[in-house]
């Protein structure tokens, strides 16, 4: 699903929304979590999962082209830790029930 999937399907849900506005909250919605990882928090949405970051090591890489052993510095990346309840969704484990 794009971003664009997104909003059309969110516009579907909420026929009194326009697009224009729903495309406005998607935004404000997907800012809102980059924003809190940049500033070093983890963001939780109960039944889906949770976003943080993590930091890796710096390492040694090598050149595919020259073959030449090349210095990979330290670098922060934004990890995503599937919940419990999505988790049994994908899995079929969860049937009948209202949400």
């Amino acid at each position: 699903m794009t971003r664009s999937d997104l909003v059309a399907r969110v516009s579907e849900i909420y026929p009194y929304m326009s697009v224009k506005n729903v495309d406005r909250i998607v935004s404000i919605v997907i800012d809102s979590i980059v924003e809190a990882l940049k500033n070093g928090n983890r963001v939780e949405l109960r039944g889906f999962g949770s976003f943080s970051v993590r930091e890796r090591e710096s390492s040694e890489a090598r050149n595919p082209r020259t073959g030449e052993k090349v210095l990979i510095g330290k670098k922060k990346v934004p990890f995503f830790k599937a919940g419990k309840q999505l988790k049994d969704l994908i899995n079929g484990r969860i049937q009948n029930e209202e949400r």
